[in-house]
């Protein structure tokens, strides 16, 4: 079975950059530079979708997203995009803009602004993750990693030796295998790679089972929001193969959403509990609406939903 994860991962490198090909010409308005936007049709897309309309203006120049958040993950796999080298957004994106773009991102906030007014948030609306079609499901924001040989790393759900662990309680990862990593938190990399049974995990390693230094330097940027479970789905640590079942969210279920990744569609990364254990895992993001996200992108007079290093 280990013999088939190099052609597997590489067929995944493969078909995500087919769909990086793809998106390089997805813009979500293409002509939000060129052209003012109007109220109307604002008003056709859903909230959540809104903040990445507002954040492809910037985007489109170089704008530095905090590195693992949803929107770095997003723009990240769009061929188009070039982050600035220069980090300071005032400097190096915001003079960049024209006066077109300007009005647009007013206009977008001043919406998006109208819906948390009037508790409207537009949930049957246009959603980004219908106009973008991928395909296939490899997570972006993953980069190959670099590392000793020899090594079995334990692997948990959540950073953290008391969260859920696979494998009834033994998952663990071989370093003589491919592994992929997102970044660091508290001390624990978020890696994915291929289990003995063909799927594909999402999961935690403690550092101090690491031996010898990684390419990896990036700290996760989580949003931990409070979020609701809206439809019944399930739970997985596979978003990009089987889709392994780790438990069942009922609807009404209160969750803490994490970020988003993208695949053939959006999916939430979240915090949750499963019998007394916290456990991390994917559901598709349509399943969970997400209240007061805390982001990484513009700033919004007096209001904290997208961020602050506008």
């Amino acid at each position: 079975m280990k013999k088939a994860l190099v052609m597997v991962l590489c067929l995944m490198l493969t078909l995500s950059v087919c769909a990086g090909s793809l998106a390089s010409s997805q813009y979500i308005i293409p002509d939000s530079n060129t052209r003012k936007l109007t109220y109307a049709e604002l008003w056709q897309w859903n909230y959540e979708s809104l903040g990445y309309i507002l954040n492809e203006i910037f985007a489109r120049h170089g704008y530095v997203f905090e590195p693992g958040s949803r929107y770095d993950n997003y723009f990240s796999g769009m061929n188009w995009y070039k982050p600035n080298s220069n980090p300071n957004n005032t400097q190096a994106c915001y003079p960049k803009l024209n006066s077109t773009e300007w009005y647009n991102e007013r206009l977008i906030k001043d919406v998006r602004a109208e819906m948390r007014r009037t508790n409207n948030y537009n949930k049957q609306g246009k959603s980004l993750w219908k106009h973008i079609s991928y395909g296939w499901d490899a997570l972006q924001g993953f980069e190959l990693l670099k590392v000793k040989a020899g090594q079995k790393w334990p692997v948990y759900s959540a950073p953290s030796e008391y969260s859920w662990r696979a494998a009834n309680g033994k998952a663990k990862v071989s370093t003589n295998d491919v592994i992929y990593a997102a970044g660091w938190e508290k001390g624990w990399l978020m890696v994915m790679y291929e289990t003995n049974h063909g799927a594909i995990r999402v999961g935690y390693v403690p550092g101090s089972s690491i031996k010898g230094s990684v390419n990896v330097d990036e700290d996760l940027n989580f949003d931990y929001a409070d979020a609701e479970i809206n439809t019944e789905c399930i739970l997985t640590d596979d978003p990009a193969t089987q889709g392994t079942v780790i438990a069942v969210l009922e609807k009404g279920d209160k969750v803490t959403y994490l970020s988003s990744f993208l695949g053939t569609r959006s999916w939430a990364y979240i915090e949750t509990e499963v019998a007394g254990q916290t456990v991390r895992g994917f559901v598709h993001a349509e399943n969970v609406d997400v209240m007061g996200i805390q982001g990484d992108g513009q700033t919004e007079d007096n209001e904290d939903d997208i961020g602050s290093n506008g």
